[in-house]
């Protein structure tokens, strides 16, 4: 159920619950990504005391490494990685469009060489779907052609037509072998069913999103993501991939934005409807020493924090509250793994209470208020 409160009319941002066989999912919601069944530096138990409630797994690495049917036999991803909430896993789409060497995209898939040992793969439709159902996941995505930034619109229109074939295939594949979440052969009943999102494409094109995201919603997917954003374009077309879809995909169903991003960004593309995020950015950043605070990020490293018995921010984690920004820039200097682990810890929870924060103005009406405050005190980064 969906639900939105805002009485101003410009204002998208509402509220959700999306039901998976491992537990529901609040929305608005950020998901901590696991790449290789692990959220970097943290215990599965962590994230969990973060509020995370669904994480990501990446189908592309784990078929390299170690292997989905390693994995199947294991008893399926949440086993094998410690995590009893919803998990949800990329199609391996994107992982082959920006790190496999000497692609071809064909009508049957795409064939490359890996980027581990670079030996000869291919990956359709089909061994997604197949590699994602012996994961378990409790949301899979529909195979996909990422299109480049920039990219023309000849290329962009056969790229956005390649996907709907694809996303067909995927839909057929998913009928005929009923998956279930957590590790079993088959469903048995809707409530262990695989849940599967289809991806909106059309790289800068209003008219080609469009046609896209009509597309998948005549293919009746669990939900469904913006795809092809944050792949190098400006700002302003990454908002607009996402106000090009939007309105042509159903009320009553989740929205994901693939990918994204900084919290200002975030905050916006709730503010246009979205539901769901997920981003490598914070701990990416927390293990290069930067640091999210309501006023912008801070680079723990620098000298000025050499002597500062401050905590990271006043409202931070009782997990860090001890910790000074002394301590910590000390940690980073002396290569200690608390460093890596500390600050990835505190900018997951920086997100996960920005969304849990957002949640909670949505339902108050008062997300316009709450977003413009927030936006202009990050950006205004008066930092002390």
């Amino acid at each position: 159920m969906f639900q939105k409160f805002s009485n101003d009319q410009d204002c998208k941002a509402r509220t959700g619950e999306l039901t998976t066989p491992h537990g529901k999912i609040q929305t608005p919601i950020f998901m901590p990504v696991g790449t290789q069944a692990t959220v970097k530096t943290l215990h599965p138990d962590e994230v969990d005391e973060l509020g995370a409630q669904v994480i990501l797994g990446n189908t592309y690495h784990l078929w390299l490494r170690p292997g989905h049917e390693t994995i199947r036999e294991l008893g399926g991803l949440h086993k094998f990685s410690g995590w009893d909430k919803p998990i949800l896993t990329d199609s391996g789409g994107f992982q082959v469009w920006s790190l496999a060497k000497l692609r071809k995209i064909s009508e049957e898939g795409v064939t490359f060489q890996n980027h581990i040992d670079g030996s000869k793969m291919m990956l359709s439709p089909e061994v997604s779907m197949e590699i994602q159902s012996a994961l378990g996941s409790d949301i899979s995505m529909l195979y996909d052609e990422c299109p480049p930034y920039p990219c023309d619109r000849a290329y962009a229109e056969e790229s956005t037509d390649l996907t709907t074939r694809w996303a067909k295939r995927c839909k057929e594949w998913h009928l005929a072998n009923k998956p279930a979440a957590g590790g079993a052969d088959q469903a048995t009943s809707e409530a262990d069913r695989q849940l599967q999102f289809g991806i909106v494409q059309g790289s800068v094109y209003a008219d080609l999103r469009e046609k896209s995201a009509r597309a998948l919603t005549d293919l009746d997917f669990d939900g469904y993501a913006v795809g092809g954003v944050s792949v190098g374009e400006p700002e302003v077309e990454m908002f607009r991939a996402i106000d090009n879809a939007v309105p042509f995909l159903p009320d009553n169903k989740p929205r994901y934005a693939m990918g994204l991003g900084t919290p200002p960004q975030i905050l916006e593309m709730i503010g246009r409807g979205v539901d769901m995020f997920d981003c490598v950015h914070p701990t990416r950043c927390a293990r290069h020493g930067q640091a999210f605070t309501p006023h912008g990020t801070i680079n723990i490293k620098n000298e000025k924090f050499a002597k500062d018995p401050r905590p990271i921010t006043e409202d931070c984690h009782p997990h860090l509250r001890r910790f000074s920004r002394a301590y910590l820039r000390h940690l980073f200097r002396a290569n200690e793994i608390l460093a890596l682990r500390l600050l990835s810890f505190h900018n997951l929870h920086f997100y996960l209470n920005l969304t849990k924060q957002a949640r909670e103005a949505i339902e108050q009406n008062r997300f316009v208020e709450f977003k413009e405050d927030f936006t202009q005190r990050y950006n205004a980064k008066n930092f002390s």
